[in-house]
């Protein structure tokens, strides 16, 4: 028989060695491109998704480079005072690295990217903890899907699944259908788990990722700029973390 996965034995030396491998690497790297880019620019995300940061990450692959996460690591790679300063001036951005926040490398002037980022936002999905856009109501009758185009009904197998969450439905022509309105959720009031997943399997988005900046960097005159209206209309949640290998593509 093969051995069992649970069976293994890890050692945390190694684990250790390559955790302080990392966070070298990802120092090197950052300092390294504090050298070679004219502008670093401090960075946060609302509702958080890796999956559009990959997308930020993609359309910008040419001509920036983006770090997210590891706060501590980035700020001692800036240097968080003047003696330790990698370059002249990026203190004063490392000492606002606090909690989740990133760091965007690139030479491309500063209105092209203020523009690009205050058009670049995604729809998604709220979690468990997020307040209600909205006030959703579903009406009697058969529970459609609304991201659908047209909207469609559940199929009849889902219907367990729908009940889970809160649903009093019966079978209706094979279709999960509702004999009274039923409130999913209320404007303003926190989601709760079954909440959030109702709404997902619904179609409804409630939050949208977007990046805020917070504050620039200018190798030429070593100033740190901050930028008015950088946490404007930014959600904070719980923190989605890229993976490791991830944090510096």
């Amino acid at each position: 028989m093969p051995k069992s996965k649970r069976s293994q034995i890890v050692s945390l030396t190694k684990v250790a060695k390559k955790t302080r491998e990392h966070k070298n690497l990802l120092l090197t790297e950052v300092q390294q491109n504090a050298e070679k880019w004219k502008y670093c620019w401090l960075f946060q995300v609302g509702a958080m998704r890796n999956a559009h940061l990959k997308t930020v990450r993609k359309l910008w692959k040419d001509s920036a480079r983006i770090f997210f996460g590891r706060g501590a690591v980035m700020a001692k790679a800036l240097g968080t005072t003047v003696e330790e300063e990698h370059r002249m001036g990026l203190h004063r951005l490392a000492q606002q690295i606090k909690g989740q926040v990133g760091l965007f490398f690139t030479d491309s002037e500063p209105q092209e990217v203020t523009e690009w980022f205050n058009d670049f936002q995604q729809a998604d999905y709220a979690r468990t903890g997020n307040k209600a856009t909205r006030t959703v109501t579903l009406p009697a009758g058969p529970v459609m899907r609304v991201h659908s185009d047209p909207p469609e009904p559940f199929p009849h197998n889902e219907d367990p699944q729908l009940r889970k969450l809160g649903l009093t439905t019966s079978m209706k022509r094979g279709v999960p259908t509702l004999e009274n309105p039923h409130r999913v959720c209320d404007k303003g009031k926190v989601l709760t788990g079954e909440q959030a997943q109702l709404l997902k399997l619904l179609g409804e988005k409630m939050v949208v990722f977007k990046v805020g900046l917070l504050a620039r960097w200018d190798a030429a005159s070593g100033e740190v700029v901050q930028v008015e209206g950088g946490c404007t209309d930014i959600e904070r949640e719980g923190d989605e973390i890229e993976d490791e290998d991830e944090m510096s593509e």
